[in-house]
């Protein structure tokens, strides 16, 4: 799933450098912290340290580190405090935040055709439709940004506080095909940016979208290369590239000349893009660039090997991910009980396009007597895609999809399906409306650990 901005920041104003930030809403305070001791609370409000107002984590990480501190703070109540202390240089202080930017979210200036944003039903929540491009949030949380809309002053801060590596959604490097991609003429400056990357040490993580007939074929082979030619070196600019295949929804405006993926172009892409990898390794000592998993599974063809996928640079884009769980898995079940003291029957639901390479899991599992965990792999009605990733599922797939099967004593979801600290669905259904609407309780489980633990746990302990 794409990272969602919070519902504050996006009916907040647009970041810009008239923007005062806002004060800094503690949420959490960590047991034992400086934090605690100052008799911080969650409602408190952290205006500037030492003079200034943070515009954001960062600034307020690189604030804090000072020895000498003067904190301005508003309690719940209104009322305004100045904190003086001393404390070592390595020392946080220990509070949590309700958000990450303190002034404002910078916004996509792009009209990407393919963009999964614009491609969904109205009436849902506002986060959804809000399209961030901002790259403190690339170099927090790893979030895929253009470099269009960067200002003189954005790009003097990321040299002076040394904010790499970004997270940059390239598509292609030839200037006229990204513009036209990107429906944006400053888009075409990619290459000299990469330079301006490479000339200061700073590096990015790279992605392409591959659409076909736009800029699949020459056009992908020229974008690898072009990107491979900044990752040599001591200090390459460009670490590794994701390859990814574009979504289509059946919401996407009429007339935007995409297609979908099929089979025959996800075996054209893998064979376009392997022997590349061939001479990456050859050349660079790596791979460099790599397929997401699901260019295998619409092909119909075997997951390479977990050797391949190196450390697994770009996991959150999908690539690897499923060898990444299969691995976590084998450690998981090394030790497995030949059988339960209580039987249990539990299903576990994923979206359809992973159902055969995850079948493998549920048959050891099974091994097991006592269990019968049952597989439901699910298509997305909503979406209107017959083969999905589990991430983009809904609540109204789910209902739809599980509607008369026997789901046992529990269903086992997967926590991508949710938004992160919010169990809501991307159809804006409550994970708690679901739950009440199917016949038996929901545990919502992250890796392969958490799966099995939830497989073999004693239930009378663990209900």
């Amino acid at each position: 799933m794409w990272n969602e901005p919070s519902t504050a920041l996006a009916t907040a104003e647009l970041a810009g450098p008239q923007r005062q930030p806002d004060p800094a809403l503690v949420v959490s305070v960590e047991p034992g912290s400086i934090g605690e001791e100052l008799g911080f609370q969650p409602g408190d409000r952290l205006i500037s340290i030492n003079g200034r107002r943070p515009r954001d984590l960062i600034d307020l990480q690189m604030l804090c580190c000072d020895e000498d501190l003067t904190l301005e703070v508003e309690d719940s109540g209104g009322t305004r405090h100045v904190v003086e202390l001393e404390k070592d240089a390595d020392d946080g202080l220990g509070l949590g935040f309700s958000e990450a930017l303190f002034d404002g979210l910078k916004q996509c200036n792009n009209q990407c055709p393919f963009c999964f944003i614009d491609q969904q039903p109205p009436g849902r929540r506002r986060s959804l439709y809000f399209k961030d491009d901002d790259y403190r949030l690339s170099f927090l949380y790893g979030s895929y940004l253009t470099l269009t809309n960067l200002t003189t002053a954005d790009w003097q801060r990321i040299e002076a506080q040394r904010l790499s590596p970004l997270y940059v959604s390239v598509h292609a490097t030839d200037r006229d095909l990204r513009s036209r991609l990107l429906v944006n003429p400053r888009a075409g400056q990619l290459l000299e940016q990469l330079a301006w990357f490479d000339q200061r040490d700073l590096q990015i993580h790279a992605q392409v979208v591959v659409c076909p007939g736009l800029n699949d074929g020459p056009a992908l082979l020229r974008t690898l290369t072009d990107l491979a030619g900044f990752a040599g070196g001591e200090w390459p600019a460009v670490l590794s590239v994701a390859v990814v295949p574009v979504g289509l929804t059946r919401f996407r405006p009429p007339g935007d000349g995409l297609v979908p993926v099929d089979r025959a172009a996800a075996r054209a892409v893998i064979a376009a893009v392997e022997p590349l990898q061939q001479g990456f390794q050859q050349r660079l000592g790596s791979r460099f660039a790599w397929l997401s998993d699901e260019w295998y599974l619409i092909a119909g063809l075997p997951l390479p090997s977990r050797s391949a996928y190196e450390d697994l640079p770009q996991q959150e884009n999908g690539v690897g991910s499923i060898r990444a769980f299969l691995e976590q898995l084998e450690s998981a079940t090394a030790d497995l009980p030949l059988r339960l003291e209580r039987p249990r029957r539990l299903s576990w639901v994923v979206g359809r396009l992973v159902g055969d390479a995850l079948a493998p899991v549920v048959a050891r599992l099974n091994r097991i007597e006592g269990l019968q965990l049952g597989l439901h792999a699910l298509p997305s009605p909503y979406w209107g895609q017959e083969q999905v990733v589990t991430g983009l599922l809904t609540g109204s797939d789910l209902l739809s999809g599980l509607a008369g099967q026997d789901l046992g004593d529990r269903l086992l979801l997967p926590s991508v399906t949710l938004r992160q600290g919010d169990p809501v669905f991307l159809d804006d259904l409550t994970l708690a409306e679901l739950e009440q609407r199917l016949p038996v309780p929901i545990e919502v489980i992250g890796g392969a650990e958490e799966l099995v633990a939830a497989c073999i746990r004693n239930p009378a302990k663990f209900p």
